[in-house]
């Protein structure tokens, strides 16, 4: 698309994106596994991709020219052109059928299944969902519904949302410091130019947080490798999480889990350094 037809279809209507598709092949290859492996002080996973670490594959990558100021792709192409300056990833559902592998050649299909656009307590809030399939020589790999939130910017004087302390009523817990070469190394390993995470002019001056954002991705990854660590041989089925409050890097934050009685679904969750609840997960075994 050039410029002159993004910046018209960048009039349209928002619901003009739904049903919109995109497909995106990709190789799967071992040194992201490798290096995220490191990043999360892991022994590297052999050649199938891990649960959640499909996401170091599939990136879009869009010219320098054509990248917003938050280091974002300027908005307009497959994402609807939302004109509010916060975007963040707000959960997801995920499904696993079967793992992808090294070695292959696999495709994501994308749509914009629903766009929701809200006012709340802090202004005004658009929701879009996008549905992924991840399939690997024609067979369904990964079914998964990504939420992503746009926001205004906080108005000048204005509270911040009431925190929610989180439960203490874990049976594991895994505390790590989310510091900058943590931040730089995902934020490299997925291609994610967002400032938020590594530009700290940026993100105090900019967009008002108090520090550098630690990706949300990450957080539930690492939730996911909590499982993993407290039973290693057990295989995932369904995994699913919520976003509720951001976590700053250069502090410690704990990550939480409790199984339940029936030895298949885990609660999980994370906490800031303060104690409050920043998100909350839940985890199916097969």
């Amino acid at each position: 698309m050039s410029q002159s037809e993004q910046e018209v279809s960048q009039t349209e209507p928002l619901e003009a994106w739904l049903d919109k598709t995109e497909t995106l092949t990709d190789e799967i290859t071992l040194f992201p596994l490798r290096a995220l492996a490191a990043t999360l002080e892991r022994d590297a996973p052999g050649n199938a991709v891990p649960p959640l670490w499909h996401w170091l594959y599939f990136l879009p990558v869009a010219p320098l020219a054509q990248v917003g100021p938050d280091g974002h792709p300027k908005r307009g192409g497959f994402l609807p052109p939302v004109a509010l300056p916060r975007r963040m990833w707000a959960g997801s559902r995920l499904t696993f059928h079967a793992p992808l592998r090294a070695g292959e050649t696999a495709q994501r299909i994308s749509t914009i299944a629903n766009i929701e656009d809200k006012t709340g307590r802090s202004g005004r809030l658009v929701f879009v969902t996008v549905q992924h399939r991840y399939e690997s020589a024609g067979a369904l790999c990964i079914e998964e519904e990504h939420d992503i939130v746009y926001r205004d910017a906080p108005l000048p004087g204005a509270s911040a949302p009431k925190p929610i302390v989180a439960p203490a009523d874990n049976t594991w817990s895994r505390t790590l410091v989310g510091d900058s070469v943590m931040l730089f190394r995902y934020s490299a390993l997925t291609f994610n130019g967002h400032r938020i995470h590594y530009d700290f002019p940026y993100v105090t001056q900019e967009e008002g947080y108090p520090g550098l954002v630690v990706h949300g991705p990450l957080i539930a990854t690492l939730l996911l490798d909590l499982v993993h660590r407290e039973r290693p041989d057990a295989s995932v089925a369904s995994f699913a999480f919520r976003a509720v409050r951001p976590t700053f890097g250069g502090h410690a934050f704990t990550l939480c889990g409790k199984p339940s009685g029936d030895g298949r679904t885990i609660e999980l969750w994370a906490k800031d350094h303060e104690g409050y609840l920043t998100m909350q997960a839940t985890a199916t075994l097969a």
